[in-house]
C-alpha cells in the first residue's frame, strides 16, 4: 500500500521505508528534511530533546513550527508532522514516501528501575568456603579504599577461587541493596569496551546513542564519576593492567561506588589510583577439608569420606579449582577418598584424566591443567630470550615449597638451558646469562605462575626457599615435557643441586635443609630417570650424609634402608654405590645405638667390598673403619683397636700421613686407646692433627679438638682440659645448634671434666637439662643418654648426693645390660661401681 504523498511528489526508483514511526528512511536527493523528535521529558539523567540522523538522509535540522493546518487526521494519531514539500519516489508495499520536514513524536520512556545488573556473573560455587581470613583483608581494604583488586598470592595462578569469591561478594552487593552491579569479563579490553557500552545503555547515560560502542563505554565512565547511585563493577580475570587502564572505573567520589578485579598479574601498577591489592591463596586446610565434606555430604555421597580425607586435599594442593574437579568425579564415578587419592598419585595417569572436564560442576570453564598453565603463553610472548619452556620444565622437578635463587646462576642450569635454545647448531647458540634466567623468573611471577622472592637488587641473597611453583601446577608441567628431554632436566637439576651444596653442611645447616627437600622432590617426581643418571644418584647419596651430619639418625635410617633396597634391586648387590649405601645405613644404626644390627651388616660389606673393589679402595677402607668404630662403641676394644691401626697403617701406605681419610683413622683411633689406658699415646696422635689443623673451625677439626680434650681429662689434665673442651662446645652450639647429637655429647664431656675437677655444681647445673635433651632428641636408649645419666650419678656423689647417685646408676647399668649385654664391659665396670656405692651406702646407715 502506498501512503499519502505531498503535492509535486515524482516516483524514483530509491525506496523510503517507514516501518514505524521512530524510523524514517528519506532519499539523499530528498529537498526535504527529515526529524525525530522526542516530545517527552526523559528520566535517568538526560534532559531535552534527542535527535536522530535518519538512515540514508542528507542532513538534519530542526523542525520548524508546526502549522494549524496542512496534516492529514491519520497522520497526527501516529505522532508524524510533515511541512514542506520537494520531491520523493517510493516502491515496494507498506512503504511510505515523504517530501518535507517531519516530527515524530515518541511516548515518554519509562522510568528506570533498579537494581540493575549487567552481565552474566557465575552463581555461588557449591560447598562454597567464607574465607574469613581472606574476607577480614578484602574488608580492611575496602574500608581504607575504594578500588580493591584481588590477586593470589600462591604460585599457580589459576584455580585459586578469586572468580568465585568475587561471585560472591556481587551477590552479597545485590542483596544488600546496591543500585547497579556490572560484571565484566576483562581478559580483553574489546570485551571491557562491549559490557561497559551495554552498561550505559541501561542507565541511559549522557551521550551514549548506540552507535558507536567506545563512546558509549566512555559516557558511562563519565556516568560513574556522578555517583548517582551505589554501583560495584567486577573486572573478571584482568590480563593486561596496562591496557585496561583507560577504562579502569575512577575512584568513587562521594563513596557509593566501588571496583572489584581480580588478576593472576602482579603489576605495581594495580598498587596505583587508590587500589589495594589483597592477595589470595588457596584454602587452608581446615577449608580444604570443610569444602570436601560439605561438597559429598550435599550430594548424599558421605560414604565416600574415609581416613585419607586430608591426606587427599593436601595432595590436591588445597586448590580450589582442583578440590571442585576431584568432588565432582568422586561422586558422579562413587569413588572414596582413598580410592580416588591412589589414582591421582599414580604417575601413569595424567592430570586432565583424574580431574576432567567433565567433572567441571562449577562451570570453570577450563580443564585444570589448563588453567593453571594459562599464563605461560602470554610469559611466553614477553620473552626474547627463548627460556621460558626450558626453566618452566627445571622448575617443575623441584620441590614446591622452594629452592634457592643461586640455583639459575649455577654452571651446569645454565649450560642446561643454553642447550634448549635456538638454534640447533650448539656453536651458534647464544650463552645464557644468570641476568637472563632472573628476567624470566621475574616474568613467572609477574604473571602469578611462580612466586619469587628473590632481592630485586640482588638476586643472590641469602634467601632459601625464594622461588616456589604450586604443585599441581609442576606436575601440568612436567606432563608436557617430551620423554627424551628428562634426562637433560634431571641432570641439570641435580648438578645444579650439588653446586650449592657446602662441603660442610654446618657452615650453612638451612641451605642443607632446602637441599635435602629438593633432592627428594626430584627423586619422587623423575624416579626412573634419577636412578638412571649417575649425577643424580651422586645427589641422593649426598642428600643422606647430609642427614648424618645434621644428627637427623632416625630419619637417616629411613632414608638409607630406601636407598639400599632400590640400590640393590636397580644396580646389584655388588655395585660400588651399593655397597656404599648399605655402609652408610650401617653408620646409621651405629648413631642410634644399634650396634648389634651395625655390626652385622658392617662385616657383611667388608667382606663384599673387598671381594668386588679389592682391599685397597677407597670404600673398601671406609668399611673397615665404620666396622672399627661400631666396635669401640660396642665395647669390643682390642677388636676395635686392632682394626683401627691396620686402616690406619693402610692408608698412610696408600694415601700418604698427611692425608685426611689417614688423619681421620687416627682421630678415631685415640678413643680405643683412652679405654685401655694409653692416653698418653692417644695424645701423641692428637696433638700433630690438631696444630696442623689451626684455627679451623669445621665438625671434624671440632671432632680433633674434642678427643684431645677427653685425652687430657684421662691423663689428669684438667687445666688443659676444661678450656678446650668448653670451647669445642661453645663452637658447635654456634655451628651446629644446641639440640645436635654433637652439641650434646660434648656438654656430656665437659661435664665429665667438671666431675674430675671436683666441680660438681657446675656438673650438675650443666648435666641435668643435658639429660632431658638427650632423652628428648636422641631418646633414653642412646648411648649419649646413657653416658650422660652415669656422668649425672658421678656429679651427684661428688656432691654428697648419694642416694640419688646410686637410683640414677642402678637404672644405667640395667639399661646397658639389656641394650649391650652384661658382658659388655664398660657396663661391667659400671656395674662393679655400682655395688661399691650401694656397700657404702649401707655401711653409712650402720
Amino acid at each position: 500500500m502506498h501512503g499519502p504523498s505531498g503535492p509535486g511528489m515524482r516516483l524514483r526508483a530509491a525506496p523510503a521505508a517507514v516501518p514505524t514511526p521512530a524510523s524514517i528512511w528519506a532519499s539523499e536527493a530528498d529537498t526535504g528534511q527529515v526529524e525525530v523528535r522526542d516530545m517527552g521529558r526523559r528520566t535517568g539523567g538526560r534532559k531535552g530533546k534527542r535527535e536522530r540522523k535518519a538512515a540514508g538522509s542528507g542532513r538534519l535540522s530542526k523542525a520548524p513550527e508546526v502549522p494549524a493546518d496542512g496534516q492529514s487526521s491519520a497522520a497526527a494519531d501516529r505522532g508524524i508532522q510533515v511541512h514542506r514539500t520537494g520531491n520523493a519516489s517510493v516502491n515496494g508495499d507498506n512503504s511510505i514516501a515523504v517530501s518535507g520536514a517531519l516530527t515524530v513524536v515518541q511516548p515518554p520512556p519509562e522510568p528506570l528501575r533498579w537494581p540493575q545488573v549487567v552481565g552474566n556473573p557465575p552463581t555461588t560455587a557449591s560447598a562454597f568456603q567464607e574465607r574469613p581470613e581472606v574476607r577480614k583483608h578484602i574488608d580492611t581494604a575496602r574500608d581504607r579504599h575504594a578500588t580493591v583488586v584481588l590477586s593470589q598470592v600462591l604460585s599457580g595462578g589459576g584455580g585459586v577461587g578469586k572468580s568465585q569469591l568475587a561471585a560472591k561478594l556481587f551477590w552479597e552487593a545485590l542483596a544488600e541493596g546496591t543500585e547497579l552491579l556490572v560484571w565484566v569479563n576483562a581478559a580483553y579490553p574489546g570485551q571491557v569496551v562491549a559490557e561497559y557500552a551495554q552498561a550505559a545503555q541501561r542507565v541511559r547515560a549522557d551521550g551514549a546513542d548506540g552507535e558507536d560502542a567506545e563512546a558509549d563505554a566512555r559516557a558511562f565512565v563519565n556516568w560513574l564519576v556522578r555517583d548517582e547511585c551505589r554501583w560495584l563493577v567486577v573486572l573478571d580475570d584482568v590480563t593486561d593492567p596496562a591496557m585496561l587502564a583507560a577504562w579502569w572505573p575512577p575512584a568513587s567520589m562521594k563513596g557509593l561506588g566501588r571496583v572489584l578485579a581480580t588478576t593472576r598479574r602482579r603489576d605495581d601498577v594495580l598498587r596505583g589510583g587508590g587500589r589495594e591489592v589483597v592477595e589470595i591463596g588457596s584454602y587452608t586446610p581446615a577449608e580444604a577439608g570443610a569444602y570436601l565434606k560439605s561438597r559429598l555430604e550435599r550430594a548424599g555421597a558421605a560414604h565416600l569420606r574415609d581416613e585419607s580425607e586430608t591426606e587427599l586435599t593436601a595432595a590436591l594442593g588445597l586448590l580450589p579449582l582442583a578440590l571442585s574437579h576431584a568432588a565432582a568425579y568422586m561422586i558422579n564415578e562413587n569413588v572414596a577418598c582413598g580410592r580416588y587419592l591412589r589414582l591421582f598419585t599414580d604417575r601413569r595417569l595424567l592430570l586432565d584424566d583424574v580431574l576432567p572436564q567433565s567433572a567441571d560442576s562449577e562451570g570453570y570453564g577450563r580443564q585444570v591443567a589448563a588453567a593453571l598453565l594459562l599464563s605461560l603463553d602470554a610469559v611466553r610472548a614477553a620473552d626474547p630470550s627463548g627460556l621460558a619452556v626450558p626453566m618452566l620444565h627445571l622448575l617443575a622437578h623441584l620441590d614446591p615449597a622452594g629452592h634457592p635463587g643461586e640455583l639459575w646462576q649455577s654452571a651446569a642450569v645454565l649450560r642446561y638451558l643454553r642447550a634448549r635454545r635456538e638454534p640447533r647448531r650448539r656453536l651458534l647458540r647464544p650463552r645464557t646469562s644468570p641476568e637472563q634466567t632472573y628476567a624470566v623468573l621475574r616474568l613467572f611471577h609477574l604473571y602469578g605462575l611462580i612466586d619469587d622472592d628473590s632481592d630485586t637488587s640482588n638476586p643472590s641473597t641469602g634467601n632459601r626457599r625464594v622461588v616456589r611453583l604450586h604443585a599441581l601446577t609442576a606436575r601440568a608441567a612436567r606432563e608436557t615435557v617430551r620423554a627424551r628431554d628428562l634426562s637433560a632436566i634431571v641432570r641439570a637439576a641435580a648438578e645444579g643441586l650439588a653446586e650449592l651444596w657446602p662441603e660442610v653442611d654446618q657452615t650453612d645447616p638451612d641451605l642443607a635443609v632446602v637441599l635435602r627437600a629438593n633432592t627428594s622432590a626430584l627423586a619422587e617426581c623423575a624416579e626412573e630417570t634419577v636412578w638412571a643418571e649417575e649425577e643424580a644418584r651422586l645427589l641422593m647419596w649426598r642428600a643422606g650424609t647430609s642427614l648424618l651430619d645434621a644428627g637427623a639418625y632416625i630419619t637417616a635410617i629411613s632414608y638409607w634402608e630406601g636407598l639400599v633396597e632400590q640400590a640393590e634391586r636397580r644396580l646389584g648387590p655388588g655395585h660400588r654405590e651399593a655397597l656404599l649405601t648399605r655402609s652408610n645405613l650401617a653408620s646409621s644404626y651405629a648413631q642410634v645405638g644399634r650396634t648389634k644390627d651395625a655390626i652385622a651388616l658392617q662385616k657383611r660389606g667388608v667382606a663384599d667390598c673387598e671381594r668386588e673393589l679389592g682391599t685397597r679402595h677407597r670404600i673398601t677402607f671406609i668399611a673397615r673403619a665404620n666396622l672399627g668404630n661400631s666396635y669401640l662403641q660396642a665395647g669390643r676394644i682390642s677388636e676395635a683397636i686392632a682394626l683401627l691401626e691396620q686402616v690406619a697403617a693402610d692408608r698412610r701406605r696408600y694415601l700418604g700421613s698427611r692425608h685426611r681419610d689417614f688423619e681421620n683413622t687416627l682421630v678415631n683411633l685415640a678413643p680405643g686407646y683412652l679405654r685401655v689406658g694409653r692416653a698418653d699415646e692417644a695424645i701423641r696422635l692428637l696433638e700433630p692433627i690438631n696444630a696442623r689443623r689451626g684455627r679451623a673451625d669445621d665438625p671434624n677439626t671440632l671432632t680433633v679438638r674434642y678427643m684431645l680434650a677427653q685425652a687430657y681429662l684421662f691423663c689428669e689434665r684438667t687445666d688443659e682440659a676444661i678450656p678446650l673442651m668448653e670451647q669445642v662446645v661453645a663452637d658447635r652450639e654456634r655451628q651446629l645448634g644446641t639440640d645436635h647429637p654433637e652439641t650434646l655429647a660434648g656438654r656430656t664431656s665437659l661435664g665429665s671434666c667438671y666431675v674430675g675437677s671436683d666441680l660438681s655444681r657446675e656438673a650438675i647445673a650443666l648435666l641435668e637439662p643435658n639429660v632431658r635433651d638427650c632423652v628428648r632428641i636422641l631418646g633414653p636408649e642412646h648411648p649419649t643418654s646413657l653416658e650422660t645419666r652415669a656422668h649425672l650419678a658421678g656429679a651427684y656423689r661428688k656432691a654428697g648426693r648419694r642416694a640419688e647417685a646410686v637410683a640414677v646408676l642402678e637404672q644405667v647399668v640395667a639399661d646397658r645390660q639389656r641394650l649391650l649385654q652384661a658382658a659388655n664391659p664398660e657396663t661391667v665396670q659400671m656395674a662393679c661401681m655400682l655395688r661399691q656405692w650401694k656397700r657404702e651406702q649401707r655401711s653409712r646407715r650402720h
